[in-house]
């Protein structure tokens, strides 16, 4: 398939998650890890990020001072999408709403040259804004289920990661990078560490991490200098 480069942003806690059970939105990292959720927003074409994230964190998916501001991409199974979320009264660029389940009739996605609106596979839709959109790199802001929806197909191309040490969410059905804790992917991701940026001082570290596509054809053992990712 024809897609865009494709990287994840997400922030996770001392324990491995990305949010409370009840959803806390993202604020609970610093200023400066904010500053780079920003930053990391410049050189894409188009965001991504998974309905629940959206309204939880109430992202309007814009980038401060950029003239031509990325696509806004917002995924949904239901496509039960809330139209007075400021994500549709702010400006900012194009608005694409992507339905994965449900049949036409259950969509409840109004008409409006506002947004388009698409009714197909992840993978489908990311084919459509590779070819109709030129869209050549994609940055998906999560939520966990997204991105493992993106891992178990093998889509991510980089991997951005602020860990957090400074916050223990606990509990069962709080959900981490990949979702809720569930089975393990069918294989392992390689992936080697491109960056690393410790800042004891808020107690946190920027990671970053690009895919090793040769070491995974080529067998080798995730401990060998590469950084195994499987779950």
């Amino acid at each position: 398939m024809q897609r865009p480069q494709i990287s994840t942003n997400l922030a996770i806690s001392a324990d491995g998650k990305i949010s409370s059970s009840a959803g806390i939105p993202s604020s609970w990292t610093s200023r400066a890890d904010h500053a780079r959720l920003l930053e990391l927003r410049q050189n894409a074409d188009a965001l991504l990020v998974g309905r629940g994230t959206l309204e939880s964190d109430q992202m309007t998916m814009t980038v401060p001072g950029k003239t031509q501001q990325p696509l806004r991409c917002i995924v949904s199974r239901s496509g039960k999408f809330d139209f007075n979320h400021p994500l549709f009264h702010k400006l900012g660029g194009p608005i694409h709403l992507l339905t994965t389940g449900g049949s036409h009739d259950e969509i409840e996605a109004p008409l409006s040259a506002q947004w388009t609106h698409h009714h197909q596979s992840l993978q489908a839709f990311l084919e459509t804004l590779a070819l109709q959109h030129g869209v050549k790199s994609l940055h998906c802001e999560g939520g966990g289920q997204l991105i493992r929806e993106l891992a178990a197909a093998d889509l991510i191309d980089e991997f951005h990661l602020t860990i957090a040490g400074h916050t223990l969410f606990g509990g069962l059905p709080a959900p981490t990078a990949t979702g809720i804790p569930a089975e393990f992917f069918a294989a392992t991701r390689h992936f080697r560490v491109s960056h690393f940026e410790p800042t004891p001082a808020v107690g946190e570290c920027f990671l970053s991490y690009t895919r090793d596509r040769a070491q995974c054809a080529a067998g080798a053992s995730p401990f060998a200098g590469v950084s195994g990712c499987s779950a």
